[in-house]
């Protein structure tokens, strides 16, 4: 089910909210049965035969996290136990396997084949929901109740922390810190007029972003993509349209889902960690993933590049640490070369931005030192969002050429009309390819659209930044775009992250 479809937004919400909050003026119990069994519902709609791998996965999770809870209890009752280390690892074992099985299996054996001329073959597999999300979350709870950090006796209580619905398809990847806890305070079952009204205003500014920005952004960066797939050649502006299209795109749809999960969160009376703050804002990449994904990065940061050293053994060993923490960040996003050359390369422009610190030294920021900064950096994040968007290392580099010229640069015959000195730099070929647009007025629409997207990302308050008041407002000019986008258009785009 897809948040911004009729079925959740007139349907599964309104009465998951009502039932929830008129248990909770009787039975806090019987609230958390219902919320528990509405998320796995939510779940289910999706294909009701994983709800038994979520809820499997979740039971041998409990208990194991349990053995690590209550190790000494459990040792010295058994008399002879495994160690506590091993127990850890076994859980570890178990989640990772079933995550590469699902989301990595088809592409090993693909690859095995291409490399030795072999000929296996395996049933096509369909990646669960959300696989990679619980994946994490659940490892980081194992690690805590490892490390003493997490202690948690109720089943309930963590069927509902695995589950819960506005953060369970896509982040944020949340701590058992962070939300067991609240579920104990007896405030959250109880409807709170001011957080309803803020998660609502969150929720339907989200869901805008998506709508109305991110799938309008889709219908001029697919084109180029696909033409690059599909083994077309792309001109400059073709293959930076598609390429500046697709980062808003990304933007406007993961901000828009972070923001309408912390909305049906904070409807719930419950607060969801922030997961995404302006990071197109950001002057470098150190700050840009401080900025994106900003709970993906804290568990890469403290369960894959702290266990493996950090920066605590020399510099050789710290950049190494960086580019494998980033690699694995990759291949988390999908089974395909493209995204772990998308990690790589991000495992290298951290440890450039980290090389060049050491060597710049602290420094007084000014006014147009940070300008470039940020220039370089959004410059940087989208020429690595193109290998990111890619469907194969092939179409990266056409959209690559593109960009570089190698195929000419190319404008519409409209446009070289009402400007004849361009002539000497474009030919013109009557429409931009990929584009669809047959006019200049369609050519126009693009540019605006583009430039309006990055004022918005670059110059704009986030929604976080702004007071309520702005927030209602805005969603008060969005609302009648909204609804027609959600409610009469001829198809429902998933969330790009659904695919992770």
């Amino acid at each position: 089910m897809l948040f911004n479809s009729p079925a959740f937004i007139v349907g599964f919400l309104p009465v998951t909210l009502l039932i929830f909050f008129a248990l909770g003026r009787h039975s806090i119990f019987w609230a958390r049965v219902w919320l528990s069994g509405a998320s796995l519902f939510f779940y289910g709609w999706w294909n009701p035969v994983y709800l038994l791998l979520i809820v499997t996965s979740i039971i041998f999770n409990f208990y194991c996290a349990q053995a690590l809870q209550r190790y000494d209890a459990v040792s010295s009752y058994l008399g002879t136990a495994p160690s506590k280390r091993t127990i850890l690892i076994l859980g570890l074992a178990f989640n990772l396997g079933v995550l590469g099985y699902f989301k990595y299996f088809m592409f090993l054996v693909r690859n095995v084949n291409d490399l030795t001329g072999a000929a296996f073959d395996v049933p096509h597999i369909i990646l669960p929901l959300a696989i990679s999300f619980f994946t994490f979350q659940k490892i980081a709870y194992l690690v805590d109740s490892y490390r003493g950090k997490a202690r948690e006796d109720s089943f309930l209580n963590f069927l509902l922390f695995v589950s819960f619905f506005p953060q369970l398809i896509a982040g944020p990847i949340v701590h058992y810190s962070e939300l067991l806890p609240q579920l104990r305070e007896q405030r959250i079952y109880r409807f709170n007029a001011r957080n309803f009204a803020d998660g609502a205003s969150f929720f339907l500014l989200g869901l805008a972003k998506k709508v109305v920005l991110a799938d309008a952004f889709a219908t001029y960066s697919d084109p180029g993509f696909v033409g690059a797939a599909q083994g077309g050649s792309l001109d400059f502006t073709a293959g930076w349209v598609a390429a500046l299209s697709y980062a808003l795109q990304l933007y406007f749809d993961f901000s828009g889902y972070c923001d309408m999960a912390i909305g049906l969160a904070l409807m719930l009376n419950i607060q969801l960690p922030l997961n995404f703050r302006s990071p197109y804002k950001a002057a470098s990449i150190i700050e840009f993933w401080r900025r994106w994904h900003m709970t993906l990065s804290r568990f890469l940061r403290e369960y894959v590049y702290i266990p493996l050293g950090g920066n605590r053994r020399g510099r050789v060993r710290r950049y190494a640490n960086l580019m494998a923490t980033m690699l694995i960040g990759g291949a988390w996003h999908g089974a395909n070369w493209t995204f772990v050359v998308w990690g790589g390369l991000h495992g290298a422009y951290l440890g450039i931005n980290h090389l060049w610190t050491e060597i710049r030294g602290p420094v007084t920021p000014r006014a147009a030192t940070t300008a470039m900064a940020r220039g370089l950096t959004l410059l940087c994040v989208i020429v690595a969002w193109v290998i990111f968007r890619a469907d194969s290392l092939r179409s990266a580099g056409a959209v690559y050429a593109g960009m570089l010229g190698v195929h000419g640069a190319l404008l519409p015959e409209q446009v070289l009309s009402l400007l004849p000195p361009l002539r000497h730099l474009f030919v013109g070929v009557g429409s931009v390819p990929y584009l669809g647009n047959q006019t200049v007025m369609g050519t126009f629409e693009v540019v605006v659209m583009l430039t309006a997207g990055y004022a918005i990302v670059l110059l704009a308050p986030n929604l976080y930044e702004m007071s309520r008041r702005t927030r209602l407002l805005i969603v008060a000019l969005s609302f009648a775009f909204t609804v027609q986008k959600v409610f009469f258009s001829a198809a429902i785009s998933p969330f790009l992250y659904f695919q992770f």
